[in-house]
Formats: C-alpha cells, sequence, structure tokens
C-alpha cells in the first residue's frame, strides 16, 4: 500500500499511531518502536505493508519504505507542505473510505512543490477541494448580510465570499476571484494577495 502520512501520535514507550491517507481510505496504523524509525514523518510518501487488520487490536506497520522529494530537504518548502497536510486529518476524521480525489491532490500537489511557489499550489488545491465537495460558493451576493457584492469582497473560510466592511477583513477584487474560481489558477493575484489566500486555507478545511 502506498500513502501519505498526514498525523502521528506517541503511544506507550517508542510506540507510534500513524495516521495515513491512500487512494481509498485514512486510517491509523500502530507502529512499534516508531519514533525510531526516519521514514515515519508528518507529509512522507511511503509504502507499506499491514498486519491484522481482520483483529480487534488496531492493525500494525510493518515494511516501510520511503518515496522522497526533492524538495524535502528546503527547510521553508518542507514547513509550509507541513502546514498544509496537516489539514487533511481533522477534515476527514471519523471518516475511514475516501475517494481517490484526496491522495491524487496530494500527488499532484507532492509532484509540482519544488517547480512552483508552494502557496500558490496550496490555493489552488484548496479550491479544486472546495469545489469537489460541492462547497464552492458563488460571489453575487455576501454572506453575512446577503446584499450583493459589487466590485470588492473579502473571503472567509472555505471561499466563502463577504462584503470586506462585515468581516472587517482585506479587499480583493471581486472580478479576479471570479476569474479565480473559474480558472483555478492564482496567476493573476500579486504575492500580498496569495498571503491572503492562504491564509484564508491554513483557519482549516
Amino acid at each position: 500500500m502506498k500513502g501519505f502520512v498526514v498525523h502521528l501520535s506517541k503511544a506507550k514507550n517508542e510506540d507510534m499511531i500513524v495516521t495515513i491517507l491512500c487512494a481509498h481510505s485514512i486510517k491509523a496504523y500502530y507502529r512499534f518502536f516508531g519514533a525510531r524509525h526516519s521514514i515515519l514523518q508528518l507529509g512522507h510518501l511511503i509504502d507499506f505493508e499491514v498486519d491484522g487488520e481482520q483483529s480487534h487490536f488496531m492493525p500494525r506497520l510493518r515494511s516501510l519504505s520511503h518515496f522522497g522529494f526533492e524538495w524535502l530537504y528546503e527547510s521553508n518548502r518542507l514547513l509550509m507542505w507541513h502546514n498544509f497536510i496537516k489539514l487533511f486529518e481533522p477534515h476527514l476524521r471519523e471518516t475511514e473510505e475516501i475517494h481517490s480525489f484526496y491522495f491524487e491532490l496530494l500527488l499532484k500537489a507532492a509532484q509540482k512543490w519544488s517547480k512552483q511557489n508552494p502557496k500558490r499550489i496550496i490555493c489552488e488545491s484548496y479550491l479544486a477541494l472546495l469545489r469537489f465537495e460541492g462547497r464552492l460558493y458563488d460571489t453575487r451576493r455576501c454572506y453575512i448580510c446577503e446584499d450583493p457584492i459589487e466590485q470588492e469582497l473579502s473571503l472567509m473560510r472555505a471561499y466563502i465570499a463577504a462584503h470586506p466592511a462585515c468581516i472587517h477583513a482585506p479587499t480583493l477584487s471581486k472580478k479576479r476571484i471570479d476569474e479565480f474560481f473559474e480558472s483555478g489558477k492564482t496567476i493573476s493575484f500579486e504575492d500580498n494577495e496569495i498571503e491572503y489566500l492562504y491564509s484564508v486555507v491554513m483557519k482549516g478545511f
């Protein structure tokens, strides 16, 4: 099996509980002496086998190997990867079977991570996730006061549009947000605007 490590927690002694997002599942596994294994790091893409899936106890990881990406040794890119991937476990908590979309989204992002600005990749990936989950709202009316939005807006969590005065947040061009929602690309945004879009993502999925 192959999957991304999206959460790690300590068990007794040096054992670990590892949550892995695979193509069709997100599950927690037990790893004896997991703290000793450098492969078990947040965000790593690993290949593994499982013991005891049919037992009453938590299934156990074994035969681990790691698929590396060249950007893993760039501290800034790695930190942003951690920030991004940590959002998946709470979003998909209480779910075991998932659509392949989530694994493919992470894999595509990881493959582009060293070639593009990671914050732009995160913003574009988040938009794709909202669209996939049917949570991408249009920008015609303010979510707070329900009056029409004309030329400028702000974004709440889940990229929900509102009047800047309603939520006391930075202003963005409605036209450019509409273009972003249509194309899925951040190319028209300045870096300071990307910082704002990124900060919205970091509030959680």
